[in-house]
């Protein structure tokens, strides 16, 4: 392997890592705000935040979201921070490992990002939208890359 291949394919874990932490942070800030919704009329926080950024609550988006999150309870509330902890850990884990180069964070990305295309191509599926497509493409994307990477470096 060339040293100019080597630099490149850093370059392209480098993005992936930035990524993964960036996904990382946001998923943990999401799942603590989620656990300060525990015990707490989340109707009225909702209102209260809509009314806060000066967006009407007459938005038909703003009047689903309310309808789905003012019916959550404590305990799907609890069990949704919790999975997102979690999830925001193993980015965060994949994104340090994945800048300090450790080759334990290639093989724990793939097979991370590799486990949940599975349930990207149902859901894509069950409700086709571009988004889905794009989440779909990325991932299969990053695991082919952080395959050929790896396979690359068993050459060398």
């Amino acid at each position: 392997m060339t040293e100019n291949s080597r630099r490149r394919g850093r370059a392209g874990v480098r993005i992936i890592a930035a990524f993964k932490l960036v996904k990382g942070i946001l998923l943990g800030g999401a799942a603590a705000g989620m656990l300060a919704l525990l015990h707490r009329d989340v109707a009225a926080v909702i209102r209260h935040a809509i009314a806060l950024a000066g967006i009407s609550q007459d938005n038909r988006y703003v009047q689903k979201a309310m309808a789905k999150l003012s019916g959550l309870t404590d305990h799907k509330i609890e069990l949704l921070g919790l999975a997102s902890f979690f999830y925001a850990a193993l980015m965060l884990t994949e994104g340090i490992g994945l800048l300090l180069g450790k080759t334990w964070a290639e093989y724990l990305t793939v097979v991370a990002t590799a486990s949940f295309i599975p349930f990207e191509i149902y859901e894509l599926a069950l409700r086709p939208t571009v988004t889905r497509a794009v989440v779909l493409a990325v991932n299969v994307a990053v695991v082919g890359y952080l395959v050929a990477v790896l396979r690359q470096q068993r050459r060398a």
